[in-house]
């Protein structure tokens, strides 16, 4: 089992029905489900209706939100990854707070495209509470999403931050 930090007994699996709970009550989040399983999860993911969960309409008919936390050892806070993947696109723009990119500190945004990275800054590290950081980070959404330009097939984020 694993506990959170500063988290007074909030373990992983807790934490995930809790954004499993969440992403339920979210406009737009289709079909919340864990992966691998609901007795082993890892991930929260749930399909998503773009136009709805963005609030505009959007150029993707499906996309999806995958959510995963994790608490490291050595490290004082949680790590996590927040995803928004377009698989018609084959694009995922996620927010990562993990050691991946020292350059950028502690957290950043990345956007992938054809499963190469093609663009990454560094993003707000948020010392809170697991759900206030998937609250903040789904409210930044739209803007971020709004904020993907395409050149050539290419994507980037030329204005971040948002």
């Amino acid at each position: 089992m694993i506990f959170l930090a500063g988290r007074d007994r909030y373990t992983q699996r807790t934490l995930l029905r809790d954004v499993h709970d969440r992403l339920t009550n979210q406009p737009g989040c289709e079909e919340v489900r864990y992966r691998p399983s609901r007795r082993r999860p890892r991930y929260v993911i749930a399909d998503v209706d773009p136009t709805t969960f963005l609030s505009d309409s959007y150029d993707a008919a499906t996309a999806r939100l995958e959510i995963r936390f994790w608490y490291p050892a050595g490290v004082d806070h949680e790590y996590y990854r927040i995803n928004w993947v377009e698989p018609d696109r084959n694009l995922m723009l996620g927010f990562h707070q993990d050691a991946d990119h020292p350059d950028l500190g502690p957290c950043h945004i990345q956007l992938n495209h054809e499963d190469t990275p093609v663009d990454r800054h560094r993003a707000s590290f948020l010392d809170a509470h697991p759900l206030a950081v998937i609250d903040d980070r789904l409210q930044q959404f739209p803007a971020t999403v709004e904020a993907i330009r395409w050149e050539n097939g290419t994507p980037s984020l030329p204005t971040w931050p948002v």
